[in-house]
């Protein structure tokens, strides 16, 4: 289904928590207070609403949190999903801890990639930016997915006063070809608006006069609005998502849905749909006019440049990553 500027609307993006087992600062740092069970979609009204979306057009779904291997049977719903008639991929983000852990099921499921959100591969920074010591896991579960074939993408947000010099180390998994390595320009939305963001184009400079020319990689590397380029002959690829400096939306082919079942048509505003309701008490006609109504609402463009336009203030982790 297309929206009213003609994108087409094919990948949905479902949280299924709001719970994480980190405290990173900029997404939910201590403090934050969990949303009542009750509150939560089942898997059930998840894989009801995917359904529907499926019949829509909706082909690509990622499984988001919060961190979502910390709500109990987890692949049992990317394999609900993964069985939808139409249904072409399912993918993850995770923060990794659990990911090595639940690998193997993971994969039986049908689970196609898997992003790692990773900002340092310095232990004492990670420590600080997360709140614990779990690096060594999370390099083990990266290494491990990478190993039984799973298409691995790290995610880093890079923040001045931070980690802004992270991205060598973080380099490395190209550089061996564990991963794609995705850098995201920091959001103003919840507690993002108290970081410094490092520029990706400041970045991009910094890359090239350490390893010298990058080349456009124009291969498909997934959903998501990341630009791509390749270090020499190294055998994965660097990604930029650029949202303050580089305008993606022409392009934007997305929805999300929160883990209380609200549709958002666009990351930077408050606007949303409740399908909740619907789902516990309406028809599958009712649930396929709302999805209708997301996708014709999207907006033209988002405003993050701007900070004072944007309306979101919810803290990420309750809107879905």
């Amino acid at each position: 289904m297309r929206d009213s500027y003609g994108r087409k609307i094919d990948y949905l993006r479902v949280s299924v928590t709001d719970r994480c087992n980190l405290r990173c600062r900029y997404c939910m740092p201590e403090g934050s207070e969990w949303i009542p069970m009750e509150e939560i979609m089942t898997f059930e009204e998840i894989t009801r609403l995917c359904r529907e979306a499926a019949a829509l057009g909706i082909t690509k779904y990622k499984i988001t949190g919060g961190e979502p291997l910390v709500r109990r049977g987890c692949p049992a719903l990317v394999r609900m999903i993964r069985e939808i008639p139409g249904v072409q991929q399912v993918t993850m983000t995770s923060n990794g801890i659990l990911l090595e852990r639940y690998l193997t099921e993971l994969l039986d499921a049908g689970l196609s990639a898997v992003n790692v959100s990773l900002d340092t591969t310095d232990r004492e920074k990670y420590r600080e930016i997360t709140g614990f010591d779990e690096l060594p896991q999370v390099l083990r579960s990266i290494r491990a997915a990478s190993g039984a074939g799973l298409r691995v993408k790290i995610n880093a947000v890079l923040q001045e006063g931070l980690n802004a010099g992270a991205w060598e180390g973080l380099l490395h998994f190209t550089e061996e070809g564990l991963a794609d390595i995705r850098f995201i320009e920091l959001m103003p939305i919840g507690r993002g608006t108290d970081g410094h963001m490092v520029s990706n184009e400041e970045l991009f400079r910094k890359i090239e006069a350490r390893y010298g020319p990058l080349v456009r990689d124009g291969a498909f590397h997934g959903n998501g609005p990341a630009v791509y380029y390749r270090v020499a002959d190294w055998p994965r690829s660097v990604g930029f998502i650029s949202a303050i400096h580089g305008k993606f939306c022409g392009h934007c082919n997305r929805l999300r849905l929160s883990s209380t079942g609200q549709l958002k048509p666009c990351l930077c505003y408050e606007d949303s749909l409740d399908v909740r309701g619907a789902l516990r008490g309406g028809s599958d006609a009712g649930v396929r006019d709302i999805l209708k109504k997301a996708i014709q609402g999207k907006p033209r463009m988002h405003c993050f440049e701007d900070t004072g336009a944007v309306t979101e203030r919810q803290e990420m982790a309750k809107i879905g990553g």
